[in-house]
């Protein structure tokens, strides 16, 4: 029907209706907050892992549904977007407006991400789940739809002027690395400077969550990081470094080279420790292990559960299961969701068994799952955004070295405790019996411990895990004499240490952060039940077969979680202890910060 030129009103017959959307939704309880974290979660298992970005990712997300909802409250402050408007159904139009604003965060960071297309087909299923037309566009108008791409072009503007260098797809134009490559497949480490970072060439690359990788030589991630806008944090200056502890413990300084040979010897003995033969056990028990003072692993378990009050029962497994179980979960390795988003899947957990009492802080009116997980997300990834910053920005500025150099660097000069021996060297390793030993004609005849090394005496040799076996399946490395210009951590061999410096440890920073934001908006240290944890399979390990039995991974804590997270990378030769403490101190700064500005946007005190 023709009302004039080029205008045209549709009529619809009886028998043309369209049928009206039915929305087919999984888990109906989630919240549509979650929804959309858990979209990004699994966008972030599909991409190249990439830490930093992918807590950007997270907080950005988060922003906008918090700015959605507290568009429709009329205390609440928003932290990209200001606007206040109402509604005749509010929980219709926040839904709505979340639901748009994280689409078009979402699908305009993965566009071009590996996994992309994926990821925006997936992204398109939550929309038609929830029965959101795509086409709805404009951002113009009172809408809750307008409103969301408005929350969304907002917060899209504001990354592209944050730093991060998000328009050349986050490079650091301005880093290069000092060092040559590390072969790994070869012997030794040539560095130019044993305190700055050396990338590595590997064979065969494939990312830390199996995508492969063309170029086998590694390009550091995010050392530019320091600078991107953050969410608590004060500028990073002309440094970047937004928070400064110090330097790391170096090779050759007067008052800390004692410390990195003394922590260096510390991964080597880690390494020593994965032979699931050794029948040494362990009790991980949350009655032994945990209660650890910030930045040190000081504690000696927790007496009883606060919620039962019973002791904790013993849980005895193979040290060497307890070391490769560690290492493996939290590495966060394939098809992962990197650390930041790791602590994103506990927290959901955490809130799912929490649904029946949602109170912010523990305590205060009953909350609905939205307002819980629209605040939970601002402040959970608004610190591990920070706490990517504060990390990133010391391994861009401090550019510290990795153990696989160090270990081959030091072990190739020689020995450093005794100048009256073979191979002395200031700068070697140090001699530990049964650990680091010197290679002798004595030690390599037959039948002795250096047999298989024979050819190499005055070199020195490290009683570690000797690398991948043939058959990861079926076969363990165990533990063995092995050149320690060779030595390589407890990694996969496409992977073998991420792409980027080591001080401060992303893992120690994030966990930490994450930490103590649950903590502070749970009102508890303690997980729900007083225990929590996760039970790894016997025979499901990918670096190895293993562990023998079923090893459960048990925390009392947020902080004992946190912890073990930081623990385990010196387990899996990735850091040293000093990128760990560091780290922890760092995070509970970047988490206490973030919390006390959340409840600021909370109660709108935040732009006062």
């Amino acid at each position: 029907m023709v009302l004039g030129a080029g205008t045209f009103v549709a009529v619809v017959r009886p028998w043309e209706t369209k049928p009206t959307c039915s929305a087919t939704i999984q888990h109906p309880e989630w919240s549509v907050a979650r929804r959309w974290d858990d979209a990004l979660l699994d966008a972030i298992r599909r991409a190249l892992p990439n830490p930093p970005v992918h807590a950007r990712n997270l907080y950005h997300l988060s922003a906008a549904m918090w700015d959605a909802w507290a568009t429709y409250d009329p205390t609440a402050d928003g932290v990209f977007f200001s606007e206040k408007h109402t509604a005749s159904d509010v929980t219709a139009a926040r839904n709505e407006a979340i639901s748009y604003a994280a689409y078009r965060v979402l699908t305009a960071r993965f566009i071009k991400a590996v996994g992309g297309a994926d990821s925006l087909s997936a992204f398109a299923d939550v929309m038609d789940s929830l029965c959101y037309p795509l086409d709805v566009t404009a951002t113009e108008g009172d809408s809750p739809a307008a409103i969301g791409n408005r929350v969304a072009k907002t917060v899209l503007d504001a990354g592209l002027a944050d730093g991060s260098n998000q328009t050349d797809g986050y490079a650091d134009p301005d880093y290069a690395p000092v060092n040559a490559p590390l072969v790994v497949a070869g012997s030794g480490a040539t560095m130019v400077d044993p305190n700055r970072w050396q990338p590595l060439q590997i064979e065969r690359m494939i990312s830390q969550n199996g995508i492969p990788v063309t170029n086998g030589v590694q390009v550091a991630i995010g050392t530019q990081w320091g600078h991107v806008t953050g969410f608590a944090l004060p500028a990073g200056g002309a440094r970047g470094t937004p928070i400064d502890p110090g330097p790391p413990p170096r090779l050759g300084d007067s008052v800390t080279d004692s410390a990195l040979k003394d922590q260096l010897v510390e991964v080597i003995r880690d390494s020593s420790e994965l032979d699931p033969a050794d029948p040494a056990t362990i009790d991980i028990s949350p009655g032994v292990r945990g209660g650890n003072s910030l930045g040190t692993n000081d504690g000696a378990g927790h007496p009883v559960n606060p919620t039962n009050g019973q002791p904790y029962p013993p849980n005895v497994v193979k040290r060497a299961d307890f070391g490769r179980v560690m290492a493996e979960f939290w590495a966060d390795g394939p098809k992962s969701e990197t650390p930041p988003g790791h602590w994103n899947v506990l927290a959901n957990l955490v809130s799912d068994e929490r649904a029946s009492d949602l109170r912010i802080g523990g305590s205060g009116p009953q909350v609905d799952r939205l307002q819980w997980d629209v605040k939970l997300y601002l402040a959970l990834n608004g610190a591990v955004h920070d706490a990517a910053i504060a990390a990133w920005g010391l391994k861009g500025y401090y550019d510290s070295s990795r153990p696989i150099s160090l270990i081959r660097y030091m072990g190739g000069l020689g020995q450093s405790s005794d100048p009256s021996l073979p191979s002395y060297n200031a700068e070697g390793l140090p001699l530990v019996p049964g650990l680091i030993e010197l290679i002798t004609p004595a030690t390599t005849a037959a039948g002795e411990r250096h047999a298989a090394l024979a050819g190499h005496e005055g070199e020195v040799a490290i009683y570690a895990w000797p690398g991948n076996p043939a058959d990861p399946e079926t076969q363990v490395g165990g533990a063995a004499w092995v050149l320690a210009t060779k030595w390589v951590p407890y990694q996969l061999p496409t992977f073998v240490t991420p792409s980027f410096p080591g001080y401060a440890s992303g893992h120690s920073t994030f966990s930490r952060a994450a930490a103590e934001v649950l903590v502070s908006f749970t009102g508890s240290e303690f997980f729900p039940g007083g225990v929590s944890g996760y039970t790894v399979k016997a025979g499901s390990l990918k670096f190895e077969k293993g562990p023998t039995t079923d090893v459960r991974l048990e925390w009392a804590t947020y902080y004992d979680a946190s912890d073990q997270a930081g623990q385990s990378r010196l387990w899996g030769g990735i850091h040293i202890q000093a990128d760990d403490f560091a780290g922890r101190i760092l995070g509970s700064q970047c988490g206490i910060a973030a919390w006390a500005l959340a409840e600021k946007y909370y109660d709108g005190t935040a732009t006062q």
